[in-house]
Order: C-alpha cells, then structure tokens, then sequence
C-alpha cells in the first residue's frame, strides 16, 4: 500500500485526533500519499444539523489545515485535500457551489444515508427491505453517471439481508454501472478492522466476474488506522481470492471542473 486516500479528521465527529498524527502515520507506515476527505458538508435546509459530517462553517478551517500540511511535510510525502460525499440530488448542486472557492481536488463517493439523509435510516442498519436496496442501487448509480467522484468508498455498505439472489442481482448491476463508467470501488480497511457487514464476500465475489478496478482505502478515523497491516492482508486475500484487479494509485478527478 502507497497511498491512502481516505482520511478523516475530527470534524466529523466521530473521528479523533490531530490532522498532523495521521500524516506522520503515514510516513511511518510507507505511504507515499496521503489524502484527506473528510464527510462533506451540506447546505441543510430548516437548521438541520447532522451529527456525521463537518459543518458548512468548518470548511474554510479543513481546507487550511490541509494545504498548510501539505506544504510543510511536501518533502516528506504528498498530500491531496478531498472530501467523501453523499450523493443528495436535492443538495449535490448547492454542496458544488458552496466549495467553488476552495480548491478541492476529489470526492469520494461515501453513500452512507439514502434520498437527503433527513428521516432516511443509515445505509449500514441491517434491512430485509429490497426497496432500501434498489434505492441505494439506483442512487449511487445516478451518482456515479455525474462523473464527478473519483472512487467508490465502501460499495458494500448497505446492510441488506434479505433474498440473496435479489442482493446479487441489483450488486451486478451496480458492478457493471461502476465498470462501464471506470469508477474503481474500494475494499475498506476500517470495514475489516472493526468486523462491519462490508466487506461483503458476495459483493466482492460479484465484482470479481465483472472485472472492477479496485481500490484498498483505509477510512481512517483515528491516526493508528492509516496503515494496519492486519487488515491489508485480509484486503490481500479479498483481491487474490476474487481475482481483483488492484490500482495502487488513482487518477484524481476534480469535481468543480466538472459542472
């Protein structure tokens, strides 16, 4: 592993640690880059605040700390300034606007609430329900056709345990959308480390016979996970097992030079 590109900070609120710990982790781990995208914030209508994600307010503060970073440790590794987005249709258009000023250079599609998050349950909730299925399908579909995420950050986190042959179904097709559109998908290490329902065998198993490009992420939320050498070998063994075509790198597509 020589690059991570997803990396929280605490503005989030449900991640720990000074932004500098996880940069000097990751040159104690090898990376050679090192990117921060931390939950996006989003213009909310009627004062909503959600208790996962930074606050319209922070954004300036994020943006700073990390080209500050990245212009003291430039010697030392290279740094990018991302964020991990939800695909809300509702918002996607004022979220674009509000970073115009800044300059972000990727997003992560990190679909973790369906519709605009309010009153919707969050995607890693275990469901017998095949609709919350075909709605994360159809969402992130339409999310990906943007063309503006650079990857797709945990693919597998829907908690669907119903019908496995209707989960293997909407996957496939999810996987061959994700192909078509050449959107890597990514193998999360924190998925591994923590025992979450993602990785999800079948899904990779799935992904495997359509010939996705993958990416492994390490979704750090405390600087220790940056690099975790336990979780990349099951990572490792994911990609062997199923015949994975593993990117290293990835090409970073700027989104606000897509709209």
């Amino acid at each position: 592993m020589i690059a991570n590109y997803h990396t929280h900070t605490w503005r989030c609120m449900h991640a720990f640690g000074d932004e500098r710990e996880y940069v000097e982790q990751a040159i104690r781990g090898g990376l050679k880059i090192l990117g921060f995208s931390d939950h996006t914030p989003v213009p909310y209508k009627d004062g909503y605040v959600s208790n996962v994600k930074m606050t319209p307010d922070q954004l300036e503060d994020y943006v700073d700390t990390v080209l500050s970073l990245r212009d003291e440790y430039r010697k030392d590794i290279e740094i990018h300034l991302g964020l991990e987005v939800e695909y809300y249709p509702g918002y996607i258009d004022a979220m674009l606007e509000m970073m115009k000023p800044y300059p972000i250079e990727y997003f992560l599609l990190g679909q973790h609430f369906l519709g605009d998050e309010i009153g919707e349950p969050y995607c890693g909730e275990r469901t017998y329900s095949s609709d919350s299925l075909l709605r994360y399908c159809r969402q992130t579909k339409e999310a990906m056709k943007t063309g503006l995420f650079t990857y797709f950050a945990h693919p597998d986190v829907i908690f669907y345990i119903g019908d496995k042959n209707i989960y293997a179904r909407n996957m496939r097709d999810l996987c061959e959308t994700a192909k078509e559109l050449s959107v890597p998908l990514e193998i999360n290490l924190l998925g591994i480390e923590t025992n979450r329902n993602y990785p999800n065998p079948l899904f990779w198993k799935i992904a495997g016979e359509v010939g996705n490009d993958v990416v492994i992420g390490s979704d750090a939320h405390f600087p220790e996970n940056v690099v975790n050498e336990d979780a990349l070998r099951a990572a490792d063994r994911i990609i062997k097992e199923n015949g994975l075509h593993l990117l290293k790198t990835v090409d970073l597509i700027n989104p606000l030079e897509r709209r």
